[in-house]
């Protein structure tokens, strides 16, 4: 038997209930999968924890609008976002566009137009394999094709284990990861050595890139490490 395609996830953010609801529907009965979230602080905490594919992002919400959400999304991922909106004046579509959004559809639209869109800007957006295994924050770039890791510009000495650690943690920012999973990841479902060499590693990583002001590796007291950004 065939495996089967992984389903493209798709996040949808809006504060209307019944929006999400029918869209839910429309995109899980043309193969989607999909995730609600009504508000923007919620949406920005699954962004951060989770992977999706796409992102459709309505503007008009309580608390964090659609356009401040797009503008701290963008500070840690470039994830494609297609913005929904029922305010169609052109100054609105550039705003959107200028802060990053993929595609900017005005309300009321016809789901099959937002399906095809998606697919579109999915096409466009596939990474290559290199790509896939390179993950850009701020000023850090972390390969794990080539193992190289660069810091404002500069090559930063590390060997790989440091390298796929560190890669790890960019990769999911916000998450945290106890050395469990972090030894489970990095040295495999086998490796019986002592849990500590996660902290010898951590302590490595930390000494070679120094402060940032953009993001931190983080000490999760009695738990793990994760990389915070700001």
């Amino acid at each position: 038997m065939e495996k089967s395609e992984k389903k493209i996830n798709v996040l949808l953010v809006d504060d209307d209930e019944n929006i999400c609801q029918l869209l839910a529907l429309y995109l899980e009965k043309d193969g989607f999968s999909t995730e609600i979230c009504n508000n923007g602080e919620t949406a920005l905490d699954r962004l951060k924890s989770s992977s999706f594919d796409l992102v459709l992002l309505d503007i008009m919400m309580p608390g964090l609008d659609g356009f401040q959400v797009l503008d701290s999304l963008r500070k840690f991922s470039d994830i494609p976002v297609i913005m929904l909106s029922a305010r169609g004046e052109p100054m609105d579509k550039i705003t959107g566009l200028d802060c990053g959004a993929d595609d900017y559809i005005t309300k009321p639209f016809e789901p099959q137009e937002l399906i095809a869109r998606i697919r579109a800007i999915l096409r466009r957006f596939k990474p290559s394999n290199d790509d896939a295994n390179k993950i850009d924050l701020f000023n850090l770039t972390v390969n794990v094709t080539d193992f190289t890791v660069t810091l404002n510009g500069e090559r930063v000495d590390m060997p790989p284990k440091e390298i796929e650690l560190l890669y790890t943690l960019v990769k999911n920012p916000s998450r945290v990861f106890t050395r469990d999973d972090l030894l489970k990841e990095i040295w495999g479902q086998n490796y019986n050595g002592d849990s500590r060499t996660v902290d010898v590693h951590i302590k490595r990583v930390r000494e070679k890139l120094g402060d940032n002001p953009h993001w931190k590796l983080t000490t999760v007291w009695g738990v793990g490490y994760k990389i915070d950004v700001f």
